[in-house]
């Protein structure tokens, strides 16, 4: 048996958890050492039963804080998937369950356009229904609860679908990385990057807490070093 695998994973905060009156001043409490991108949660009201950001949301946070990744839970992602290109979203995420038929299409063009080509998977999607979108995606995005709300428990299911995704990963030789984004604490943390997840969403848990600051960098260094069998 070949020996565990040592490797790192990251914190990315996801802007939903903040308070929307006080975005900025949240974001620019936390240890710029202790996360590299943002997470930005886009919502329709369609795919899921929320409303949320839009563009100009990402082109300012982008402008302010570097990279942002932008998670279309979108009913047509294709309809503004290149707002936020342009917006310059570093990664796009659009949903395996939005537009199937338009999924390959859409991963492709995201990396004509120069920016990662994010899948998200929601909860009840087995990874076997990913397969045939798995070698056009730069990252996979593991949701580990029911899109639409923050402050939910993580699926204890997801860490197991994140592990699938490795093996899968290691036997096809393909390059995506894996995050893991709903429910994710300072509590779980080490068992979500030692399932093999590469980045972890942090938003109601990590904005909600006494010291945001002080919790991020506890977050961090659960994940710093971690063992993938």
């Amino acid at each position: 048996m070949e020996p565990a695998k040592k490797r790192c994973a990251y914190v990315s905060p996801s802007v939903l958890g903040a308070d929307p009156l006080s975005v900025g001043a949240a974001l620019d409490a936390l240890p710029r050492g202790c996360w590299e991108r943002l997470h930005l949660d886009i919502m329709d009201g369609r795919f899921v039963r929320n409303l949320s950001f839009g563009p100009a949301m990402c082109a300012a946070l982008v402008k302010r804080y570097g990279l942002v990744d932008a998670h279309l839970m979108l009913a047509e992602p294709d309809v503004l998937a290149q707002d936020f290109v342009r917006a310059g979203a570093s990664r796009v995420y659009v949903h395996a369950e939005a537009a199937p038929q338009l999924l390959l299409g859409l991963l492709t063009r995201l990396r004509s356009d120069g920016v990662e080509a994010g899948l998200a998977v929601a909860p009840l999607t087995p990874v076997e229904a990913l397969r045939f979108a798995l070698p056009f995606a730069d990252a996979v995005l593991v949701m580990s609860v029911t899109p639409g709300f923050g402050g939910q428990a993580l699926i204890e299911g997801s860490l197991e679908k994140a592990r699938d995704l490795v093996r899968l990963r290691e036997v096809e030789g393909y390059g995506y990385s894996i995050g893991m984004d709903g429910g994710v604490n300072a509590e779980n943390a080490r068992r979500v990057a030692g399932a093999g997840c590469d980045l972890l969403v942090a938003g109601s848990a990590l904005f909600g807490a006494p010291d945001p600051a002080k919790y991020l960098m506890e977050m961090a260094e659960q994940t710093r070093e971690n063992f993938v069998s």
